[in-house]
Order: structure tokens, then sequence, then C-alpha cells
């Protein structure tokens, strides 16, 4: 209680998709509460915004989907080692993506890539809805070869699909698309999920799908270099120096070329490699301590900081997403 009001702390809720009793772990609301001062009753014209935030795994797509609602957080530049397939419901940011701008708003479908360097932040002074499903590069390898065939490239290597565009307009991909995610949020085991789940990703190749390979910014040597570096030593102390003499750069033309190309300064790029490779260990099980330690973090503060600017949930919040398929025994691939 303070000065009148009552507040519930924002927390998350958390799903089992396919599991018959869902346990929902915690909700996220704020309450105002009436001052009495004397004979006279008021409301506080103070009104706080209600948040969600729900998360759930898919065991039969092997899949992520999202549902952020009344969030304010905006998220810095950063990349997935996963693609993304989202739609807006309500409230309008600017995103940038690929060295390009964009205002999204209700209706705007976010297609990213692997890799795509990205960032996003409210622009109407308002709350932000958002749906979304992460598809790792195995399963969509998987899908795309289902539903276009495989492809092989030169040296037996297959082809990863890509998306040509980060957001679009359109609606027939949004009838695949909302009715595909409300299925897994419910975690529906009829077959016409993964029905529509091949629909969605039929169309978007067939009307925005390009070679992965394309996708990929083309990077010199040298910054292919640092970037090999860091994910070699990710899990240790890197020090600039140590990264200019991998590349062969000097620290200034490093900084300048290397964000040019990635989208991101070099610490931001380690730091998201740190955080892709914590999931994998927080899907398994690891305490966030444990994971923080096993990805190179200084300190458990600094990991949840950076864990939740980036994914939008604490590390335990999305550590729970798996708890209780490791509890039964069960498996599940990601």
């Amino acid at each position: 209680m303070i000065d009148g009001f009552s507040f519930t702390f924002p927390t998350c809720q958390i799903l089992q998709a396919g599991n018959k009793t869902d346990k929902l772990k915690m909700k996220i609301f704020y309450k105002t509460q009436e001052k009495i001062r004397g004979k006279m009753a008021f409301e506080e014209a103070i009104h706080m915004k209600k948040e969600t935030r729900t998360v759930v795994y898919d065991d039969e797509l092997r899949l992520e989907a999202y549902c952020f609602e009344g969030i304010m957080q905006p998220f810095p530049s950063h990349f997935h080692e996963h693609y993304v397939i989202g739609f807006v419901e309500k409230g309008e940011r600017v995103l940038s993506c690929r060295d390009r701008e964009y205002a999204i708003e209700k209706g705007s479908i976010v297609l990213f890539n692997p890799g795509d360097s990205h960032a996003c932040v409210q622009s109407d002074g308002g709350t932000f809805d958002y749906r979304g499903i992460n598809i790792s590069k195995e399963i969509m390898l998987n899908l795309a070869e289902e539903v276009i065939g495989k492809k092989v490239l030169p040296g037996g290597k297959r082809e990863l699909p890509g998306f040509s565009e980060n957001v679009v307009y359109d609606e027939e991909a949004a009838c695949h698309l909302r009715p595909l995610h409300e299925m897994v949020m419910k975690g529906t085991g009829e077959f016409k999920k993964e029905e529509t789940l091949l629909f969605l990703l039929s169309y978007l190749i067939q009307n925005y799908g390009q070679p992965f390979e394309s996708c990929i910014q083309e990077c010199r040597q040298e910054i292919e270099r640092a970037c090999e570096y860091m994910r070699e030593h990710f899990t240790e102390r890197i020090y600039l120096d140590q990264i200019c003499r991998r590349a062969g750069l000097s620290k200034s033309t490093l900084l300048r070329a290397f964000t040019k190309e990635k989208g991101v300064t070099p610490y931001r790029y380690l730091e998201t490699i740190r955080i892709n490779e914590a999931k994998k260990l927080l899907s398994e099980g690891i305490p966030p301590v444990e994971a923080a330690i096993r990805t190179g973090f200084s300190d458990q503060s600094h990991f949840t900081n950076y864990f939740n600017q980036f994914i939008g949930l604490a590390p335990g919040t999305y550590r729970e997403i798996f708890s209780e398929k490791e509890g039964d025994g069960g498996q599940h691939g990601k």
C-alpha cells in the first residue's frame, strides 16, 4: 500500500501447448484504489495500464508463440538465430531493420530471417499488442522442403528459405497467421494447426521468399573473422584488442565497418550470441545463474537485464516454458 494505492507487480503467464491442464503461472495487472478523505470519495485520475506477456512452446510443431499485450518496453538493436513471423494488433512503433526504418501499426506483418538486426520503439505514446511465432532454422528447413520441395546447393548443402521483405501488409497472410497463432496458444491438437502452418509458409515463400544466402549482406573477410572470434570465445571475457588482432583492423576501422555491415556494434553482437546460447541452456532446464556463468556474463543482474531487453521475458520465466516437460520426462524439440 502506497499513499492509498494498492499494486500488484507485473509478472507473466506461461502455458504449455498440447497439455490438457494448462498451468497458469502468473498474470500481470495493476489496480487503483479509492481514496476517502472526510466525507468525500474520489477515484484518482491515475490509471495503470494492464500488461501481459504469454509464451507457449508447441511440442507438435516445435515452435514458440508469443503474445504481448499492453507493453511499452523498447527493444534495442539485436538479432535472433531463428525466423520470426509476427503481426501487430494494436499500437504504433518505429522499427529499424537491415538499414531501413518502418512505421508499423495494426495490421503490419513482420518477417525476420535469422541474423536480421532489428530494433523498435513505441511512437504513439500508447501501448503495443503483438503476436508472433519463432521457428528454428532446422524446423524451417524441413517445413520449406515440405511445401516447395528439397533444394540442394553445390556441395550437398540444403537451401534455407529467406524473406525478401521485413514488413508487409497482406490480409491473406494474416488469414493464415492469426488462426495459427490462436490454435498454438490454445494448445489445439487437431491436424488443422499443422495444415494452417504449411499454408502460411507456402504463401509467404511464394510471395516474399528468396534463398536465405541472398538475404545476408556481403561482409568483408575481416568482419567475418571478428564474428568468428566472438562465436568461439563468447564464454570468456573478450577485449576489443583481441577482436581487432583476429580481424586485422584498427579499433576505429573495425567499429565503423562492423556496425555498417552487421547493423549492431561488436559488443551488441557478442551479447546477442550469449543470449541466444543462454536460451538453449534454459530450454534444457539449466538454472539462470548457471546459464549466465556458462555464457560469459559477468553477473546475474547483467544477464537478466540483457535477456529481458532482447527477449521481453526474465530468464527464469523463459525456462518455465519447458520445466513441466522436464518433470514429465517428455521430450521437446527445438
